[in-house]
């Protein structure tokens, strides 16, 4: 899983509809860069350092796992797609459709060329610290060590600051999850499951829920011994998931919007068949049952379908060694295991989204292709 960073970034716009092209700037972003996660007031100011029309400003915070030099880019070429035009004077101010600008990357000094920061003039400007105190008021300057709130205290900047009355609007908002309570992410092994399961609790403020299977001891023993070790394995996984899932759901977050799990108890059903002979899964099946008789189930259930090359390709990227062996065979009954499963579900709220020729951790559209099947 690639780690996030939190960034703050500045917009400004004083040509055309000014709103709009803050809107559209904030929409860019969040297809393009990370989601958003706060959106700060509009505030209509004059022009800084020259003649011109008043700004609206507003501040954002997002998470990106773009690293510095790409954000940069990446903000140019949207700055260019909403029809900025290049300076004149390098060092000049100018009118401009849409301004953007990196004001904090996490806590990180950067000192080069064509990128500093944090920004080296936020601290002088009132059009940037107002909004910025709107959702950071208590964030620390990594490098002057004072909250936005004291830099703005402090500022010497007089010019007249007026907030517009009207809110920008936050485009993770399209992706509605308030009908559900619980979604299961599930899929063969190496499908991406605990990597969307995340990527969704950190973007929509869902409760992560995930299956504690490396501490399972008999699983390396599986791999090697399949045959020895598959009911003992199985076993330890019906009482180790039935133990979890019973306490994560009945712990309540009302800090939390939804709960999203990597996994569903039913996968012990699909495992169980393809591992134990027939009369071991008859035994299995029945406790399965008993066991699990009250344990509430998804509001949806989604399968991810990776075909065996990309599974092969996920479980050798992420180098667990008890995986080093696994078969095509196995994977294949596997998936199979769970698509006949699926189709004799009549309770299950069940989505099947095939990934095969999708990389959602890299490609932050094809993430969001995917939010949008399972949203839909």
């Amino acid at each position: 899983m690639i780690s996030t960073k939190p960034v703050y970034i500045a917009l400004g716009s004083n040509k055309g509809n000014k709103l709009q092209y803050l809107q559209l700037a904030i929409d860019a972003i969040f297809q393009k860069v990370g989601v958003v996660h706060k959106i700060s007031k509009v505030y209509k100011t004059p022009a800084w350092g020259f003649e011109g029309e008043d700004f609206f400003n507003a501040c954002i915070k997002i998470e990106t796992q773009l690293k510095p030099k790409t954000l940069l880019k990446t903000l140019k070429k949207i700055e260019l797609d909403l029809g900025r035009i290049a300076k004149k004077k390098k060092d000049s101010y100018e009118s401009r459709k849409i301004d953007l600008d990196i004001l904090f990357y996490a806590n990180e000094l950067i000192e080069e060329k064509n990128l500093v920061i944090p920004h080296p003039e936020l601290h002088h400007r009132k059009f940037v610290l107002q909004p910025l105190q709107d959702i950071a008021k208590d964030l620390k300057h990594p490098k002057l060590d004072k909250s936005i709130s004291e830099l703005l205290q402090e500022s010497e900047d007089d010019s007249e600051i007026e907030p517009i009355k009207i809110w920008l609007k936050n485009p993770k908002k399209h992706y509605n999850f308030s009908k559900f309570n619980f979604i299961a992410i599930e899929g063969n092994i190496g499908a991406g499951k605990t990597s969307l399961a995340t990527k969704i609790s950190q973007d929509f403020n869902a409760k992560l829920i995930l299956e504690r299977f490396a501490d399972n001891p008999f699983l390396p023993k599986f791999y090697k011994e399949p045959e020895r070790y598959a009911f003992t394995l199985e076993m330890s996984f019906l009482a180790d998931r039935y133990q979890q899932i019973s306490d994560d759901l009945s712990q309540l977050d009302l800090f939390k919007d939804f709960m999203v799990s990597d996994y569903d108890v039913h996968k012990s059903l699909v495992f169980s068949k393809v591992t134990l002979p027939e009369d071991e899964f008859r035994l299995y099946r029945k406790l399965f049952y008993q066991v699990y008789k009250d344990i509430a189930r998804p509001d949806l259930y989604v399968y991810l379908y990776q075909n065996t090359e990309r599974l092969q390709e996920n479980i050798k990227r992420r180098g667990r060694k008890y995986e080093e062996d696994i078969q095509d065979e196995y994977l294949e009954k596997i998936n199979a295991g769970y698509l006949e499963f699926l189709k004799s579900q009549t309770e299950l709220n069940v989505k099947i989204i095939d990934i095969s020729e999708r990389d959602f951790i890299k490609n932050r559209e094809d993430y969001l292709w995917i939010l949008n099947e399972i949203i839909s």
